[in-house]
């Protein structure tokens, strides 16, 4: 476990041998948020359906034997429940959910199932905990009412949603908000969300996402199919997002004033198109684009970014990582690991390392004693 050492120190004092409960932990983001929670030293279970694809990167970097792993779905009260009772965590992280926007339009009904009422359940099973608890319910951008600024969302700024996923997590950020203020505003249990953006980053096998797919269409010596080249998002390593989920955590837990939604985006240097993000990736692995745009195509937004104002002032958290850095760590991601020349374990942990070090040389709050 030579990496723990590079870890930061305000985050092992928050993490090292504490409970934490991780939901969609099977997922992409759950898989990179399990193993840097294991490197920090934490007690880790995860309460998830299986993973969602195949490979995975939860198959890749062994988790399940490194962890206590529940299969179970969040929609099943009585399991979860039954898990928060057995685990007594003293942080939970909400990931599960249904997260891609063009299979909302296919199943919508499922989408707002497990966005919406999976939240509440997993809320309404934590009312039974009697102890402190930080809790971080990761929602996404696309909760807010699109409304194609050219500037970034706000957390105050009004939620919404055209397709039924944006409104999936729209309504779920209601409910949260709803919890917090009906049952936790003077508990033991600090409740919070979390908005984050396009990620990418190695290990994400997820079909109808850009990295991916391209991964997968270069490996195959295929042009990489484009289909919405001009379509601007907030794109950010996987690394990002978590850092400010841990951070969020860890503050929350020691101020409960700090409970409520923050956004973590990258810098607005970050909001590039689709077309711009495969062009950066193919320097790192030559090949070619092709546009497929499909006319007629389900509605997708087409400028989204945030505005991180908030989390810079209270929680003391910015990015790390610029865009060209974030498409660079992704690509080696897959290049060294594709042919089998590095475990997926050891350059995922290298990562980790690597972005904490360049987030101490820049004094991001985490990354710095505590």
């Amino acid at each position: 476990m030579e990496a723990v050492t590079t870890m930061a120190d305000s985050f092992h004092q928050a993490y090292q041998g504490r409970s934490v409960l991780l939901t969609g932990h099977t997922g992409f983001k759950g898989a990179w948020l399990t193993q840097w929670l294991l490197d920090l030293g934490a007690k880790v279970t995860g309460y998830s359906l299986p993973s969602p694809t195949s490979p995975s990167l939860f198959a890749q970097l062994g988790l399940e034997g490194r962890i206590r792993h529940v299969e179970g779905d969040i929609l099943d009260g009585t399991r979860w429940a039954s898990t928060v009772a057995e685990v007594q965590p003293d942080f939970v992280f909400h990931l599960a959910a249904q997260p891609l926007v063009r299979l909302s339009y296919a199943e919508p009904v499922s989408t707002f199932e497990t966005n919406v009422m999976g939240t509440i359940r997993v809320l309404d099973g934590l009312r039974q905990l009697d102890r402190p608890c930080s809790v971080v319910c990761v929602t996404t951008d696309k909760c807010y009412e699109n409304r194609e600024w050219n500037y970034g969302y706000r957390e105050e700024d009004p939620l919404g949603g055209h397709d039924p996923y944006s409104a999936s997590k729209a309504a779920a950020e209601i409910a949260i908000a709803s919890y917090r203020k009906s049952f936790f505003s003077h508990g033991k249990v600090a409740v919070g969300s979390a908005r984050a953006g396009n990620v990418i980053g190695g290990g994400d096998w997820a079909l109808d996402r850009i990295v991916p797919d391209s991964v997968r269409a270069l490996s195959a010596g295929r042009a990489i199919a484009v289909r919405n080249r001009h379509a601007t998002r907030p794109w950010q390593h996987v690394l990002e997002p978590l850092s400010g989920y841990l951070w969020q955590g860890a503050r929350q837990a020691q101020d409960q004033r700090l409970c409520g939604a923050f956004n973590f985006g990258p810098g607005h240097d970050a909001n590039r198109t689709v077309s711009q993000l495969v062009a950066e990736f193919l320097r790192h692995w030559p090949g070619e684009w092709v546009d497929q745009t499909q006319p007629g195509a389900p509605h997708e937004a087409g400028r989204l970014q945030l505005t991180t104002d908030k989390a810079n002032a209270l929680l003391g958290w910015s990015p790390v990582w610029r865009f060209d850095e974030a498409v660079a760590a992704t690509a080696r991601w897959y290049r060294e690991v594709e042919p089998g020349n590095r475990a997926p374990q050891d350059i995922t942990r290298e990562q980790i390392v690597a972005y904490t070090e360049a987030a101490r040389r820049q004094s991001v709050a985490w990354s710095l004693p505590g």
